[in-house]
């Protein structure tokens, strides 16, 4: 539109060969302007329609169809998920880093907001051990104040991501890549909580830090900790399995009910095998707290009642230094960036699983979970995302809407006002076991062995960033498994495979056919040429076709380097021809005004073109 704002009236443009347009001034200028307008007010309108509302707030969609049934469904689910989500939330707090408190505080807003926003039934957005470990790593041990300033800044990230619909960003992480950093977090996330298990106490979180501080301090192992978190560990893990018992009815087809009776039983204590385990061991801490001994570690106090709701803080003071926001952005560094578009890939991810072949708007999830982590910090939470193992417990539990949130949060408040003194005897040890438990099977080693069955090379990005992820930071590790894959891609654009044949026309004029498989971008124009100019070589006096059927977009650096081979044909007396070339490729070839640029889309005017060539070739050689 500027650029037609400055042509003087009496400017015309004429495409080669005589088909074009003409711009004829003011009228021309008008009605370009109107048709800016007018595009601008249809998606205006588009953005208010009905139909877009029903999409940015899905409430609007299920909440007229709202009923008793649906509404018993979402309680049930709501609170089974709550119970999961306490004791989970104490522990990923310990995992950030944080006092156990703020576990608890980033596990009911988000519920509340997603309610509104969430597009997936399915979805329990919570605090998570990705986004724990993430924040641990990114804290360096300055206090909670970064973690929540964290949860705001990712998402406004992740609203901006919505709102300008960057969600094919994701897209780069590859499925090599996202196994290689989940199982690396896995480990080591199982990592710090080995110390919590056998009851030792040293500085490091890192991986190679907290087995060094195991080689140095393993004679330090408290008896009875380790006793309780073996033990832990061990109960949880068989309780997992508990719900795949098989009860069924018996042989005469009686005693059904009781046998599924049985089986919900079975299954609600393996769903709630997290609180349960937790409470029991609190409850045996308390005991021999009562005949005053301390056998465990305990988590020690929490404090009480609700958190203060209040902007996110845009300072703090750590020690004698009082940090200011940009300080404070500054020590964040990537994790602004890192931990939203992770988040973001563990939402969708969870959204896909439980979708049931259904679409997946990761547009709305993305703006739904940033307009959660936005929210959770007004309550000082740390960032939070969908969490797959709850997901699960809820789907399991037949959740209809996503209400089933609204229980879960209001659990997580209820906690928090009157059950929190009690929480200061969780063993530590029992806490270590639920994460370790939890994390375990986030390892996905067994992904390795299909990925070397289906394309050996894809397991170079998996194990670099496993590795990196190891052995430097989880952000940084992901980022060089990208870096690694993108040379993958790049190497593969950089040589595009150029299949070179020998061919008789209809007209029997032999020629050389060769065949480009994929677009033509800076970095394989030398690469072809080189390979054209070979094959060429080998057929010196026969016309020589390139096959562009295949070739679905071009370059400058491309075409500069046809310009080119187009010269080096007509210095040694040689035709070249372009078949099946698109015709926006071909604008982008006479963009640089090559000396003679033949081309043709079908097999008579190839074949005509070839007779002239030969035609050529006799008078040259007469």
């Amino acid at each position: 539109m500027f650029l037609l704002s400055i042509l003087p009236p009496s400017f015309i443009y004429t495409q080669k060969g005589g088909s074009g347009y003409t711009l004829d001034g003011a009228g021309q200028e008008r009605r370009g302007w109107r048709g800016w307008r007018g595009a601008a007010v249809r998606r205006a309108r588009a953005c208010c329609s009905a139909k877009m509302l029903l999409r940015r707030l899905p409430i609007l969609a299920w909440l007229p169809n709202y009923n008793f049934r649906s509404g018993l469904a979402d309680l049930i689910a709501g609170v089974t998920v709550g119970l999961t989500v306490i004791p989970q939330a104490i522990a990923y707090a310990g995992v950030a880093g944080l006092p156990p408190q703020y576990g608890l505080y980033s596990s009911f807003m988000a519920c509340f907001v997603y309610t509104a926003l969430g597009s997936v039934k399915d979805s329990a957005v919570g605090p998570t051990a990705i986004a724990a470990i993430l924040t641990r790593e990114n804290l360096h041990g300055l206090g909670p104040e970064f973690a929540v300033l964290l949860a705001f800044l990712s998402g406004c990230v992740e609203l901006l991501m919505g709102l300008l619909q960057l969600g094919f960003l994701i897209d780069f992480i590859s499925g090599p890549v996202s196994v290689g950093f989940t199982s690396a977090a896995a480990i080591i996330i199982a990592t710090t909580q080995i110390k919590d298990i056998l009851g030792l106490s040293f500085p490091g979180g890192k991986f190679l830090q907290v087995w060094a501080g195991l080689y140095e301090h393993i004679g330090e192992t408290r008896l009875w900790d380790a006793t309780l978190g073996l033990g832990c560990l061990l109960l949880l893990l068989l309780l997992r399995k508990v719900k795949d018992i098989k009860v069924g009815v018996n042989e005469k087809g009686g005693g059904g009910r009781g046998r599924a009776a049985l089986a919900q039983a079975l299954w609600f204590l393996s769903t709630t095998r997290n609180i349960l385990v937790v409470l029991v061991c609190a409850g045996l801490a308390y005991y021999f707290d009562t005949k005053n001994q301390t056998p465990f570690v305990l988590t020690g106090e929490v404090r009480a009642g609700l958190p203060r709701l209040a902007l996110p803080p845009l300072s703090a003071t750590v020690g004698n230094h009082t940090y200011t926001f940009t300080e404070m952005t500054s020590t964040l560094g990537s994790a602004i960036f890192v931990v939203p578009l992770l988040s973001i890939l563990e939402n969708i991810a969870l959204a896909k699983v439980f979708s049931e072949g259904k679409y997946v708007d990761a547009t709305q999830e993305m703006i739904a979970l940033g307009v959660c982590n936005m929210a959770a910090s007004l309550v000082d939470s740390m960032p939070v995302s969908g969490a797959l193992s709850r997901g699960a417990v809820n789907h399991a539990s037949g959740v209809a809407t996503p209400a089933g949130g609204l229980y879960t949060g209001a659990l997580v408040l209820l906690a928090l006002q009157y059950f929190t003194p009690y929480f200061y005897f969780i063993p530590k040890a029992s806490l270590a076991a639920v994460i370790i438990a939890a994390v375990i099977f986030m390892m996905e080693l067994h992904v390795f062995k299909p990925i070397w069955r289906t394309k050996k090379v894809d397991i170079i990005p998996a194990v670099v960033t496993f590795a990196a992820c190891l052995l430097l930071r989880l952000e940084l590790g992901i980022v060089v498994g990208i870096a690694v894959n993108l040379l993958f891609l790049l190497y593969a654009s950089a040589r595009p495979a150029v299949r070179v044949t020998s061919a008789l026309s209809s007209d029997g004029v032999p020629h050389v056919v060769a065949s480009v498989d994929r677009a033509l971008a800076f970095p394989s124009a030398e690469y072809v040429r080189r390979a054209v100019r070979k094959a060429a070589d080998r057929h010196a006096h026969a016309p020589l076709v390139l096959d562009a059927s295949h070739v679905q977009a071009a370059d400058f650096t491309a075409a500069r380097g046809i310009k080119a081979l187009i010269e080096d044909f007509h210095a040694r007396g040689q035709t070249i021809i372009f078949y099946n070339v698109k015709p926006s490729i071909a604008e982008v070839f006479r963009g640089v005004r090559p000396r003679e640029f033949l081309h043709c889309s079908c097999r008579a005017e190839l074949d005509r073109l070839l007779l002239e060539a030969q035609r050529h070739v006799k008078q040259a050689r007469s």
